[in-house]
């Protein structure tokens, strides 16, 4: 991690343990927000006008908290507003590096090595871990966000007037039943899964398997209609999707959340290819990335070895795209 701009130790994948071993999940630090007319957004500072070609986003394809983002630029037709460069999917000792991979990209801004060395571009005293994704002003040379849940917010209303769509992934009126679904399935499900495979504790390992399963209960019972809150895409199925859509490959082997397989809910299984097959959702979706980037996590999988399956979620992806 970064402490005051310069790198001190190799990467390791528990950020923070409570007392009880509980996986405890790092706050993002760069909160401004991209607006239509530059003004300031719900949190950070003004001056974030929403321009084609303005903007860049770092993701890796095998973080679902990037996914989020990647996802809604899709689905807002913003692919030509706004650039993407891709780190590659192996979790190197300094964390996220460029290039180096199929499918991954070089820095096209600072020829950085290390997704770091654009975070201490940002803040040369910055402390913390370089995540992703990183939404990056090129216009102001500095970072916008790297907060996945403000980025999908932005990227729904920003570019309006850029790009005009139909689609509302907040809409106000469900914006209640949205804010409570998401801190629900976030705490159990979304985080749920690393608080599983990354407790240091059987304590805090059991408690987080039962937040997991609980919450796919849960959601394969509330599924009567195509999506989370009826017949309508909101951003909460795209939250959902990522964690979804990574469960068979990699969290029911690796992170231990092995009592069940997505493929034996029913509902849900249905749900996520009916997710999937949305344009340009299936784009954005890299299998090799994901289980290339799971399995080189040496503090769960030393060996580096990746298993070869399972085979229907690679029937599913390539059906769909």
């Amino acid at each position: 991690m970064l402490v005051d701009g310069k790198w001190v130790k190799n990467w390791h994948p528990v950020q923070k343990s409570d007392e009880k071993g509980r996986f405890v999940r790092q706050v993002s630090s760069f909160r401004n927000w991209i607006t239509p007319d530059g003004s300031a957004g719900p949190t950070g500072t003004g001056g974030f006008k929403a321009e084609a070609g303005r903007y860049r986003l770092f993701v890796a394809l095998i973080c679902p908290w990037a996914s989020r983002a990647l996802i809604a630029r899709s689905l807002k037709g913003l692919e030509d507003l706004i650039e993407v460069t891709v780190v590659n999917p192996v979790l190197s000792d300094q964390g996220w590096q460029f290039g180096g991979y199929e499918g991954a990209d070089d820095d096209p801004l600072f020829g950085a090595a290390y997704l770091h060395e654009i975070y201490t571009q940002a803040d040369r005293a910055f402390t913390g871990r370089a995540t992703v994704p990183v939404l990056w002003d090129m216009k102001q040379g500095v970072m916008v966000n790297n907060e996945s849940a403000d980025i999908l917010r932005m990227f729904d209303t920003a570019f309006e007037a850029l790009a005009p769509s139909q689609l509302r992934l907040y809409p106000q009126d469900l914006a209640a039943q949205i804010d409570a679904l998401n801190a629900e399935i976030y705490d159990s499900l979304n985080n749920g899964v690393y608080k599983a495979g990354f407790a240091s504790s059987q304590e805090a390992y059991d408690e987080a398997a039962d937040g997991v399963f609980e919450m796919l209960d849960k959601l394969e019972t509330r599924l009567t209609g195509d999506f989370l809150l009826g017949e309508r895409l909101t951003e909460t199925d795209i939250r959902t999707f990522v964690t979804l859509i990574r469960f068979d490959t990699a969290y029911h082997g690796l992170f231990k959340t092995n009592r069940k397989l997505i493929a034996q809910y029913p509902r849900l299984s249905a749900y996520l290819e009916r997710v999937l097959r949305l344009p340009g959702v299936a784009g954005t979706v890299n299998i090799d990335h994901i289980t290339r980037g799971y399995y080189s996590i040496k503090a769960l999988n030393p060996t580096g070895i990746r298993p070869a399956g399972p085979a229907h979620v690679h029937r599913l992806v390539r059906a769909a795209q």
